[in-house]
C-alpha cells in the first residue's frame, strides 16, 4: 500500500452549462434588455437560494468525469487515452489541484510538477530566470537545490539568449520549451503532462518523450495523456481509456491501445460517410463537417484501389485570428500513422478571418493499399495552439481489384501501393537508358 502515490475514488466533477434560447444568436437591443432582466431576477433569486450563477436562457448539467476511481503505483508511467471531450483535461486538473472535484476525493503522496496549457505555472512579468526559481519554490525545493538543476533546464530549454527576459516576450514555442524543462528537471515525485507537448516542433517533442523515460526509469510516476498512441505504447507501462467521463479499460497499453482503436472503428462504421461534430463552447475555430466522398462525388466509405478517395472538410472561425493550419492524418487499422497532410504545404497558412471555408484533399489512385483506414483531422496554431483534434473520425475501407480484372487477387504485402517510377533497358546501358516505365500503375 506504501507504492500507492495517487488513489482516486468516485471522482466525479459536473459542470453547469448555461444555453441561449433557439434562434435568439442575433437579437433586437428590446430582446436584449428584457433577457438581461429575466437573468438579474434569476441570478437574485439563485443567490438567496445559495445555487450557483450560470448564465444562459437554460441550464444543462454536464459531468466530466463519473465515479473513476483508480491507483496508481511509483515509478508507474500511465498513459490516458479517450476522444475528445472524454474527461482526460479535467481529470488531470483534478489530480493537479487545480480544480476540486463534485463528488469523491483523490489522495496524492509526492510533489506533483504539471504542464497542463501553454503558460501555467508561470508569470509574465518576471524573467525566464526569475521564473525557474519561482516555480522550485512552488515545488518546495530551496534555492540551492533549483541552482544544482539551472544549467541543465536552460540547456534543455535552449533559452540561454532570452534567459533575462520577461516571459511574455517569448515566442510560445520558448514558453512551452521552458516550462517543460522547469516540470521534468526539478525533481518532482509526479510528472503530470497534458497534449500540450503537440504544439511543439519534433525534435522538442522527441526530447520531451526521452526525459519523460529518464524521469520514469529513476522511478518516478508520470501520468501523460496524448493523441500519439505509438508515444504511448512505447512510453507506457500502465494505460486507462476514458470515454464520456468514465474509465472504459483499465490494464497494459498492448491490450488498451487495439481495444480503443477498435471502438474508434465502431463508432466511425456507424457514423457512415459524414461526421458533424458538436459545436464546442468557446473555440474560435472549429470542424464543422467532413465528407469522404468518391470521384463522383458520392458519399462512401468503401473505394476499390483505382478509385481516388476525396476528403471534404468545412471549417468555421468564430473569433478572428491570424492564421492557422489545418491539417489530416491517415491512420492504419492498428494506429499507425501513414503520413500527414495540410493545405499549409502547398498554399501557406490560412487566414483567420471570421466565415465559413472550405477544404478539399484528393488521396491519389491506387495509393493505399488493400484494408481499413481511418482520418484524424486537427488545426493549430503552430507551436502555439492546438484550435482542435477529432481523432479517427472517419473509417474507409480500400478493396483489392485482383477479383474484378484477374483469377488471382493481386495482393501485396505493405500498406502503401504507390506507383514507383522504374527504369527498365538492356544490361549493356545500365543507368543511362532513357526507358523509363510504372510498372505498377
Amino acid at each position: 500500500m506504501t507504492d500507492v502515490v495517487i488513489r482516486a475514488e468516485g471522482l466525479g466533477k459536473r459542470y453547469l452549462i448555461g444555453h441561449q434560447a433557439e434562434g435568439e444568436r442575433y437579437t433586437a437591443l428590446r430582446d436584449v434588455i428584457a433577457r438581461g432582466t429575466r437573468g438579474l431576477v434569476r441570478s437574485a433569486a439563485n443567490m438567496l437560494r445559495g445555487r450557483p450563477l450560470v448564465a444562459g436562457d437554460s441550464i444543462e448539467e454536464f459531468w466530466a468525469l463519473k465515479n473513476v476511481s483508480f491507483e496508481v503505483r511509483r515509478g508507474d508511467v500511465v498513459g490516458i487515452i479517450g476522444r475528445n471531450g472524454a474527461g482526460k483535461s479535467t481529470l488531470l486538473k483534478v489530480l493537479s489541484r487545480i480544480t476540486e472535484p463534485t463528488d469523491g476525493r483523490v489522495t496524492i503522496n509526492g510533489r506533483v510538477a504539471s504542464l497542463l496549457e501553454v503558460g501555467t505555472g508561470f508569470h509574465p512579468e518576471l524573467t525566464g530566470r526569475e521564473n525557474i526559481y519561482l516555480n522550485g519554490a512552488i515545488l518546495g525545493m530551496t534555492r540551492a537545490e533549483t541552482r544544482r538543476k539551472f544549467d541543465e533546464i536552460v540547456a534543455f530549454a535552449e533559452v540561454q539568449r532570452f534567459l533575462d527576459t520577461p516571459v511574455k516576450r517569448y515566442s510560445s514555442g520558448m514558453y512551452v520549451r521552458l516550462a517543460f524543462a522547469v516540470a521534468a528537471h526539478l525533481d518532482p515525485e509526479i510528472l503530470i503532462v497534458d497534449e500540450v507537448l503537440a504544439v511543439g516542433d519534433t525534435e522538442f517533442q522527441r526530447k520531451c518523450l526521452g526525459k519523460m523515460g529518464e524521469v520514469a526509469s529513476g522511478g518516478r510516476t508520470v501520468l501523460f495523456v496524448s493523441h500519439n498512441l505509438p508515444a504511448v505504447s512505447s512510453l507506457c507501462n500502465s494505460l486507462i481509456t476514458l470515454a464520456d467521463g468514465n474509465i472504459v479499460f483499465r490494464g497494459h497499453p498492448k491490450e488498451g491501445i487495439p481495444s480503443y482503436l477498435r471502438r474508434n472503428e465502431r463508432e466511425a462504421r456507424s457514423r457512415g460517410p459524414e461526421y458533424r461534430p458538436p459545436e464546442p463552447h468557446g473555440a474560435s475555430v472549429r470542424l464543422a463537417s467532413a465528407r469522404l466522398l468518391d470521384e463522383h462525388g458520392t458519399p462512401t466509405t468503401s473505394f476499390r484501389q483505382d478509385q481516388e478517395i476525396r476528403l471534404a472538410i468545412t471549417t468555421e472561425v468564430l473569433a478572428s485570428i491570424k492564421e492557422f493550419r489545418l491539417g489530416i492524418r491517415i491512420l492504419a487499422a492498428d494506429g499507425t500513422v501513414l503520413l500527414t497532410s495540410s493545405p499549409s504545404d502547398a498554399s501557406g497558412m490560412h487566414p483567420g478571418a471570421v466565415g465559413d471555408y472550405f477544404h478539399e484533399c484528393c488521396i491519389p489512385r491506387n495509393f493505399l493499399n488493400t484494408g481499413i483506414f481511418s482520418l484524424t483531422i486537427a488545426a493549430d496554431v503552430p507551436m502555439q495552439t492546438l484550435l482542435f483534434f477529432h481523432e479517427s473520425v472517419l473509417t474507409f475501407e480500400v478493396l483489392d481489384l485482383g477479383g474484378l480484372q484477374a483469377e488471382v487477387p493481386d495482393n501485396r504485402l505493405g500498406l502503401l501501393r504507390c506507383a514507383l517510377p522504374w527504369r527498365t533497358g538492356p544490361a549493356h546501358a545500365g543507368l543511362r537508358s532513357e526507358t523509363l516505365t510504372n510498372a505498377d500503375a
